[in-house]
């Protein structure tokens, strides 16, 4: 059994990687149908370690992860894929393959359903977030991908969810997804969602400055204190996650820059409803 000292000294600040790997071990334990009374006494810890463990806040060996997932009878590749977690060193950036959906990564939809805030941007396309499933089949997303897409974007409106800020370029407004029927319907889901609570929605013009700051996706999560913010960018076979200080600034300046560019709120709904108009009447 762990003394209380030991107990005391594993306890650390989560990280983004440490509460991914919380989670992974919860839900195996979640699975098995055991309660972390019982699989806390069957290995001699504490109910607080294991609790600790779960939540991401205190570390312990990949031996001891190996003997927790073998008590719960985890099978092989989750056994693989969670010691791997566990075997990484925590520099404060750490990279997910998305093998299915990127939209189903852990470390993503753990931490967009704890943030306070979330703001992003894609430079050609609409954002994730606010995508219609018209719009998502038609990047060539399969029937688990929208899904997933779908799911996301539910669970960020669930009361009590976080503000979300999303900056749209008007490059992505122009260029056609699918068809005018998909694309009016996109625009018309735009205009919806300005109007929606805890939803801003911004255009970035194609007149605006050309500047660095356009290149890339990028999107950066807030959290309460004293969890550090977490930013990702989605690249197309992975997604990198940082929260080490000097990435964390380069988001957050990259995100203020977006907001000079950026239209105002009333002006990016405007646009919105004339593009729904244009493609309503190339459609007919």
């Amino acid at each position: 059994m762990e003394t209380a000292t030991e107990e005391k000294q594993a306890t650390r600040l989560s990280t983004a990687r440490s509460r991914e790997l919380g989670e992974e071990l919860r839900r195996v334990r979640h699975r098995a149908r055991l309660s972390s009374s019982f699989v806390a006494e069957a290995l001699g810890w504490s109910l607080g370690k294991l609790s600790k463990l779960e939540t991401g806040s205190r570390g312990t060996s990949p031996w001891e992860i190996g003997t927790l997932l073998g008590r719960c009878g985890a099978d092989k590749p989750t056994r693989d894929r969670i010691l791997a977690i566990a075997s990484e060193a925590d520099t404060g950036s750490f990279l997910r393959l998305h093998g299915g959906s990127p939209d189903s990564l852990l470390a993503l939809t753990l931490h967009e359903q704890t943030a306070q805030a979330v703001t992003a941007y894609e430079p050609l396309t609409i954002p994730s977030l606010a995508q219609t499933e018209d719009y998502a089949r038609a990047l060539g997303s399969d029937e688990a991908v929208v899904e997933a897409r779908v799911s996301r974007q539910e669970a960020l409106r669930r009361p009590g969810g976080p503000q979300v800020a999303l900056f749209i370029h008007e490059a992505a407004i122009r260029l056609v997804v699918g068809d005018d029927q998909v694309m009016r319907d996109q625009m018309l889901r735009l205009t919806l969602m300005c109007g929606w609570a805890r939803m801003t929605l911004r255009v970035i013009p194609m007149a605006s400055q050309a500047h660095r700051c356009l290149r890339h996706p990028a999107a950066l999560m807030t959290f309460a204190a004293p969890i550090k913010p977490v930013a990702y960018a989605e690249s197309d076979t992975a997604t990198a996650f940082h929260e080490n200080t000097a990435a964390v600034l380069a988001y957050e300046a990259k995100m203020r820059q977006l907001e000079r560019l950026a239209l105002d709120t009333e002006q990016s709904r405007a646009i919105f409803g004339r593009w729904a108009d244009a493609y309503d009447r190339k459609n007919h």
